[in-house]
């Protein structure tokens, strides 16, 4: 019997996702890739220089390293990267589901960001960063119109990446009603809103909160503003208002940190 089209293509989809897999480069990303026991590493390849930093992690890892010239690198790469003589290719890491990753546990009271349609990979690493060091539970974004893990956003991240849960799901909508089902105060930040984020979370330094950021220019979509709790701000100083993105996400951590 013939399968559904619906059968035919998730198995697609589960196929492609098994043979996806993401080149890591530079020092600090493959170190800490090659310590995380929950990554799945396929093929290193390193120049001697790098070698001997990373010998320990190496031998650890238990992979056979491929050793290169220095002026030829022969990762497949963007060759403007700034590898610094590593390159790790791996497997996307898998960090399972948001009620896993976002559920209060031992006493703490879980902080979560959620990112709509925050696609540049230098932006998402640095918010990985931010992520780690203010405590988050996890960073979530949508599949559609976000930044995948690559070896840019690794680089970056500065090796947040192996140990941030950084969820990527199908719907953002979705995903910020799940949370507030599991009792969290989803704050949505929009320069245009009356309340600021201090006000929102007044008091509330025992309940869950989510905050949700939108691309530099467009912001949050109608979808999202309509879905969070309340739209709230950072105030600023002067007349001229605007934060990168992964400043306001630390910004913002922050605040909901003191609340």
């Amino acid at each position: 019997m013939k399968k559904p089209k619906w059968v035919i293509e998730k198995e697609q989809g589960r196929r492609a996702a098994a043979a996806e897999t993401v080149w890591l480069f530079g020092i600090h990303a493959v170190r800490d890739a090659l310590k995380n026991p929950a990554r799945e590493k396929l093929r290193l390849i390193v120049t001697k220089n790098a070698y001997d930093k990373l010998a320990d992690e190496i031998e650890l890892s238990g992979l056979d390293a491929e050793l290169t010239d220095s002026r030829r690198f022969s990762a497949p790469i963007d060759p403007q990267s700034v590898h610094q003589g590593v390159a790790l290719q791996v497997k996307p890491l898998n960090w399972g589901s948001i009620d896993e990753c976002c559920m209060a546990k031992d006493g703490q009271v879980p902080r979560v960001l959620l990112l709509d349609r925050v696609t540049d990979p230098h932006n998402v690493g640095a918010i990985l960063r931010s992520a780690e060091v203010f405590g988050a539970r996890a960073v979530i974004a949508p599949h559609r119109h976000s930044a995948p893990e690559t070896g840019a956003l690794a680089k970056t991240a500065s090796g947040a990446l192996e140990r941030q849960p950084y969820l990527r799901i199908k719907n953002l909508a979705d995903a910020i009603i799940e949370l507030q089902n599991m009792g969290y105060l989803v704050l949505g930040l929009d320069g245009t809103a009356d309340m600021t984020i201090e006000e929102a979370s007044a008091g509330l330094l025992n309940r869950p909160i989510a905050l949700v950021l939108g691309a530099e220019g467009p912001g949050l979509r109608q979808k999202t503003k309509e879905t969070v709790d309340h739209l709230v701000k950072i105030n600023f100083a002067g007349n001229f208002g605007s934060l990168n993105v992964s400043n306001a996400a630390a910004i913002g951590l922050y605040a909901v940190g003191q609340a």
